[in-house]
Order: structure tokens, then sequence, then C-alpha cells
């Protein structure tokens, strides 16, 4: 089996810069509901899927209804997605550099379906993933383990053989959680040093001997990583 079995990426703020999109988006309804975005909102937003930010908007306005809340929040980001995402700096020559080694890779999100499919035909279009997982694909999204133990289980390998990418801090708890290895590259907020997470500044300084490393440390690795962290 190659190392890592399999490289699971996040999607926003990871592959493609839509984490500022998703917060003009909530920062718009909010401001409609009354509420102006600070620093403060930031872990409910940032890295969280659509009926999260909707539950706490809701819950910090008294305003409005989760169902309601959630359907403005998707249907104004899905707008603001379709009119470009534009890819992180050093996504596209990973994506290549992994095709051409071999090595099996996914998406996994916490985006709905309808962002997902947009992304994939837009910015990503010419990436051959195995498959795309969006938070419609499981019962419970990040900040729960159940998106990358699906993904894993789909490609038929162990989770601890695989190694996630991800930006955020629910996202990183929730590669962590399912026993992925995770390779952290911060976008909108830090993400605390932890046993299994690995740290680079940016995807231009990743290669398939970067995940590599992060693979064979393993979820009980320590805190540092590749990046020297």
């Amino acid at each position: 089996m190659t190392s890592p079995a399999a490289v699971l990426f996040d999607m926003d703020g990871t592959l493609v810069d839509t984490e500022v999109l998703w917060w003009d988006t909530a920062d718009e309804i909010a401001a409609g509901l009354g509420h102006r975005l600070t620093g403060a909102d930031a872990p409910e937003v940032v890295g969280r899927a659509v009926a999260d930010t909707a539950a706490h908007l809701v819950r910090v306005t008294g305003t409005g209804s989760r169902e309601s809340v959630a359907a403005e929040l998707a249907g104004s980001f899905f707008r603001r997605v379709e009119a470009g995402a534009p890819l992180r700096p050093g996504a596209r020559r990973l994506l290549a550099e992994l095709e051409r080694a071999g090595v099996p890779f996914a998406l996994v999100s916490a985006s709905p379906r309808a962002v997902v499919d947009s992304v994939v035909a837009g910015s990503l279009a010419d990436v051959r993933f195995a498959f795309t997982l969006s938070a419609d694909d499981t019962v419970r999204t990040k900040p729960h383990p159940d998106p990358y133990r699906a993904a894993a289980e789909r490609l038929g390998v162990g989770a601890g053989a695989c190694v996630a990418v991800e930006d955020s801090p629910d996202g990183s708890a929730s590669a962590q959680a399912a026993g992925c290895a995770v390779l952290v590259v911060p976008s909108l907020l830090p993400v605390d040093p932890a046993a299994g997470r690995y740290f680079a500044q940016s995807l231009e300084e990743v290669d398939l001997r970067v995940l590599r490393d992060c693979a064979r440390g393993g979820p009980d690795a320590g805190i540092g990583g590749p990046s020297g962290e």
C-alpha cells in the first residue's frame, strides 16, 4: 500500500479561497437580522456547516428560524461561489503531483452538495477526485468524525492510513476524531497545535514527501511536523 493510502482534502479555505466568501455571506445575513459579525462569532462561522451558522445567528439575534436563515445562507453563498472561487496557492500543483503518483485523493467538505458541485465544475473542473463528499452525504458533518470515516470507508482504507488536509479548527477536529493524521494549512482561524497535527503556512510548502511524513507519524504523532512548527 502507498503511504499515505489516501489524501482527504477539505474544500473551503483549503483548496479554494471561499472562506472569505462564506464570512461575507454570513455577515450579510446577520446584518439583515440586526447583528454585525465580529471575531467573537468566528468559531460559529468559519469552517462550520450552514445549519450550525444558521443556528448561531438565530441564537444571537432571537430572529428568524433556523430553516429560513439556513436557506438564505445557502442561497447567498452559492451565488457568490458561482461567480468564482479562486484556488489557493499551491493547490493545483499538489493535486497534479498526487495524480501522477497514483495516490488516491477525495474531497471532504462541510458545504452543501450544490456548493461542492459548483466548485468542482468550476475551479476544480480538471481535478480527478476519487469522489466528493458534502455535508448532505452524512448524518453529521464536521466537527464530527462522520465525513472522514465515511471517506476512508468508501476508499476501502483505514482512516489511520489517510492524511487529511484542513484549514479550520472544526475540520481538523473532525479528521482527528476519525483517526486521520492532519496537515493543517490555516486560513481565517488559527488552529491549535495537538498530537497528530502537522502545520504548513501554505500548500506551496506541501508535496508528496511532506504528506508521507505525516502519514508515517499517524494520529498519535507529536505536535510538530514537516513544517517544523
